[in-house]
């Protein structure tokens, strides 16, 4: 294949052979960019092009091919990642693209621009991954700093879509992988990262990141050694009561076996009925809520979910909690929400000055990154 290339063949012709069934392409672009290391003139790969492209087999095997095919090969699975995000994170990459695809059309349409689709938007999003990973100092692009990179990017199009500057909101466990909370970084953090730290009086950590996280094996071993349970060869028993508590637990009392045996049985039972035929498409799909909120105040600016988690307007002993009253002025900067992630709450701060002017979710209601929660006018 080199010597073909080598001789001035498009590479596009060898790599991107026909598609045969049950197969994906080859990693286009890793094959790229190492003849491109080697020294070898390799053409450049219009990405757009190459979704359409991608779609347009998709509807070519959705129409015709997949009658032919196991149903397991009729879903095309090939994308060329540039980015260098590992193949594990493009779920949860298309998962926050799907909540935050409508939020992002929303910003472009009140600002006169052209909305994406969501091709477009995957696209957008490979090329802010690329411009973001060395900003922030070139993490090892594995979980959970993929995560962290993968997020600061698609907020950082969020923001884009609203007229504001890229880094302009960052999650607390993106921050702590800046400031070195998590281990030393391998790049170097672009000035505007260190002017961005310094104006939020944030502290960049030196020491050992292991002193942030007190041992807390030993209390786990003490009630282990009380409950008489075993902690198993080289002690991977007790490692996993620590790194999973919760589930550790429900596995020793048997509710973890009880809920798989009866989530099997539902499963079993589904896939023993007679399938019934699909239902007519509906005439018109239905409004989304936002949709609505956004015609009605076509002015108003939407708070966007920086993480996904539960929503917490507020915490109300006295009288049941809910979200702020209608009218309530929010300055730029204000805190206008809380969400419940899983490392902890986030706070939601408002970009924009103005008065609330509508609540698109409730109170305990849960978010996905990107979802718009309110507007303010």
């Amino acid at each position: 294949m080199l010597e073909v290339v080598k001789n001035g063949c498009d590479i596009l012709d060898v790599a991107m052979e026909p598609l045969s069934w049950g197969k994906v392409h080859p990693d286009v672009i890793t094959i790229q960019a190492m003849l491109k290391d080697a020294g070898y003139d390799v053409p450049e790969i219009d990405m757009n092009a190459y979704m359409e492209a991608r779609a347009l087999t998709q509807k070519f095997m959705d129409d015709f091919l997949g009658y032919f095919m196991d149903p397991k090969n009729k879903i095309m699975t090939s994308l060329l990642v540039g980015c260098g995000l590992p193949g594990g994170m493009m779920g949860s990459m298309m998962a926050d693209l799907k909540g935050a695809h409508n939020g992002i059309n929303m910003f472009l349409k009140n600002s006169g621009k052209k909305e994406l689709s969501e091709d477009e938007l995957l696209v957008q999003l490979f090329d802010e991954v690329s411009y973001v990973w060395p900003k922030v100092g070139n993490p090892p692009l594995v979980t959970p700093f993929s995560q962290y990179v993968k997020n600061i990017s698609l907020m950082n199009i969020l923001q884009m879509a609203q007229g504001k500057a890229r880094f302009s909101q960052i999650d607390k466990n993106a921050w702590d992988m800046i400031l070195g909370k998590t281990g030393k970084l391998p790049g170097t953090l672009a000035p505007e990262i260190v002017k961005l730290a310094e104006d939020n009086n944030f502290e960049f950590y030196t020491g050992n990141p292991q002193d942030n996280y007190p041992d807390e094996l030993p209390k786990y071993r003490k009630e282990m050694e009380e409950l008489n349970w075993e902690f198993g060869e080289d002690d991977e028993e007790l490692f996993e009561f620590a790194m999973h508590d919760r589930q550790y637990r429900d596995y020793k009392s048997g509710a973890a076996k009880q809920k798989f045996e009866a989530e099997f049985e539902k499963v079993k039972q589904a896939a023993e009925q007679p399938q019934a035929p699909a239902p007519a498409p509906a005439p018109q799909v239905p409004v989304s809520k936002t949709d609505e909120l956004m015609k009605k105040y076509p002015n108003a600016h939407p708070v966007v979910a920086p993480v996904s988690g539960q929503l917490i307007w507020e915490l109300s002993v006295d009288e049941p909690s809910m979200a702020k009253p209608i009218g309530t002025k929010i300055e730029e900067g204000n805190i206008v929400c809380f969400i419940s992630a899983y490392y902890g709450q986030e706070e939601v701060k408002s970009l924009f000055s103005g008065k609330l002017c509508a609540v698109a979710a409730e109170q305990g209601a849960t978010v996905r990154k990107g979802d718009v929660i309110a507007l303010i006018e």
